[in-house]
């Protein structure tokens, strides 16, 4: 499964992200782009009292893949 992670900078300037588990996979640039701006405008996002999202800095589906290399059985 794919997660869209979208990067914003705080109104002190620090990163902060934003990860959504079930996205669609297909969202383009612009798209994606316009909803940022729309978290941005909504400001409802804050932590004492410093707005969390002001300014888009990157977006992308991240991927976690796994590979085992050893699992112990724990059945009794």
């Amino acid at each position: 499964m794919k997660k869209l992670q979208l990067t914003f900078k705080t109104a002190e300037g620090h990163k902060k992200d934003l990860v959504f588990n079930y996205v669609r996979e297909d969202l383009d640039a612009p798209t994606v782009k316009k909803a940022m701006d729309e978290i941005i405008a909504s400001k409802l996002f804050e932590k004492n009292s410093v707005q969390l999202y002001t300014e888009v800095v990157a977006a992308k589906y991240v991927e976690r893949v796994e590979t085992g290399i050893l699992e112990k059985d724990l059945a009794i």
